[in-house]
C-alpha cells in the first residue's frame, strides 16, 4: 500500500500535499489504471486528515479527470489515452471500472504465449459469438421418469431470466440438438454426466444448476414431534423420492412419511386429512391448499401448509445470467 506523509506545519496546506502526493502515485502507475483508491476512512487513519479533506482532494482528482467515483463501489483511476481510447467507451468504463484492466491482461497473456494480435482478436471474437449463439437458446433437460424436475426448473429460469425455455427429455435430446447449430443445456448436478455425455460431441454447453439447500424446511422437519404425519406433494417423482430418504435419514421412524405426485388427487385428499404438516412444491400448492380448503369441515386442526423454495438456488441463478450475458 502506497504511503502518505503531511508535513503539518508546512505552509502548504494539507490537501494541497496530499493531492499532488495522489496525483504522483498515478502518474508513475503506483496506481494503475483501474486500481481503488484507498477510502476516506483508510487515509484519515494514515494521514491524521479529516474526511471531509480528503473527499475534497478526490473531488478535485475527479475533476482534473485521472479518477472516476464509482456509486457504492468506490473512486478509480481512470484508463486514459491508449489504455481506453476505442476499445472501450467512457460508459462502459464508470460502469465496469477494471473491465480495461482485466481486457489488457488477458490479451497480454496470450502475446505472451506466441499469439499475435489478429490471432487473439479472432479467439475473443469467436468467444463472444459463441456465447451469444448459445444464449440464444437454452434448453433444460432430465430423464422422461423425472421430467417434473425439468418443469421444475423450466418455470424457475423463465421466470428468473426473462427468457424463453425449452423442455426436452434426456432421451430425446441427442436427436434434438442434431437439429440446431448451438444452444446451451441447463440441468440439474444429478443429471450432469449422461447430459454432457450427450451435449460434448455436438459443440453444446451444459451448465448444472444447485438445488436450493432447503435449509428452513430441513429445520422444521427435524423439530416436529415424533409421531407426526409429514406429507410430501410435488410434480416430480424423483423429488419425492429423494426428500423422502433425506426425510428418514434425519427422523428415522420417528415420523409417517406420506407422499403424492399433483396428479394423484385420491393420495393428496388423504394426506390433507392426515398431516400434520405438509411440504409442496410451487406448481403444486394451489391444488393442495384447495384441497384443505374442500376437507376443512372434516378436519378437527387443519394442517400446515409450507410452499417450499425455489428448486433451483440463488446462486446457480446468479450464474447463468452471468454466463447467459443478462447481468
Amino acid at each position: 500500500m502506497v504511503q502518505f506523509h503531511i508535513q503539518t506545519d508546512s505552509d502548504i496546506p494539507a490537501s494541497t500535499q496530499l493531492f499532488n502526493q495522489i496525483r504522483f502515485a498515478i502518474a508513475s502507475r503506483q496506481f494503475p489504471p483501474g486500481h481503488r483508491l484507498p477510502s476516506t476512512r483508510q487515509l484519515a487513519m494514515q494521514t491524521g486528515l479529516h474526511r471531509n479533506t480528503i473527499s475534497k482532494v478526490y473531488r478535485q482528482l475527479e475533476q482534473t479527470g485521472l479518477v472516476a467515483a464509482q456509486a457504492g463501489s468506490g473512486i478509480y483511476v481512470r484508463a486514459l489515452g491508449h489504455e481506453g481510447g476505442s476499445k472501450l467507451n467512457s460508459p462502459i468504463l464508470e460502469q465496469y471500472p477494471l473491465a480495461n484492466k482485466i481486457v489488457q491482461e488477458s490479451l497480454d497473456e496470450l502475446l505472451g504465449q506466441g499469439c499475435t494480435l489478429n490471432q487473439a482478436r479472432e479467439l475473443f471474437l469467436a468467444e463472444i459469438d459463441w456465447r451469444l449463439r448459445c444464449s440464444a437458446r437454452v434448453i433444460v433437460t432430465a430423464p422422461t421418469e423425472d421430467i417434473g424436475v425439468g418443469e421444475l426448473m423450466a418455470r424457475e429460469l423463465e421466470q428468473a431470466l426473462r427468457l424463453p425455455i425449452q423442455l426436452v427429455s434426456m432421451e430425446e435430446l441427442a436427436a434434438f440438438l442434431d437439429q440446431i447449430a448451438s444452444g446451451t443445456v441447463i440441468t440439474s448436478r444429478y443429471f450432469i454426466g449422461e447430459a454432457e455425455s450427450i451435449a460434448a460431441p455436438r459443440s453444446v454447453r451444459v451448465i448444472p444448476v444447485d438445488i436450493n439447500d432447503y435449509r428452513d424446511e430441513i429445520e422444521l422437519v427435524s423439530s416436529l414431534p415424533k409421531d407426526s404425519y409429514l406429507g410430501l406433494v410435488s410434480i416430480s417423482p424423483g423429488m419425492l423420492r429423494s426428500t423422502e430418504v433425506i426425510v428418514h435419514s434425519l427422523r428415522g421412524e420417528d415420523l409417517l412419511v406420506m407422499t403424492a405426485m399433483l396428479s394423484d388427487t385420491y393420495k393428496i385428499n388423504s394426506i390433507v386429512r392426515s398431516a400434520r404438516t405438509i411440504f409442496c412444491d410451487q406448481p403444486s400448492f394451489a391444488t393442495v391448499k384447495a384441497a384443505v380448503s374442500a376437507a376443512r369441515e372434516d378436519i378437527i386442526r387443519p394442517p400446515q401448509l409450507i410452499c417450499s423454495e425455489n428448486y433451483i438456488g440463488s446462486k446457480s441463478i446468479d450464474l447463468l445470467k452471468r454466463e447467459l450475458g443478462l447481468g
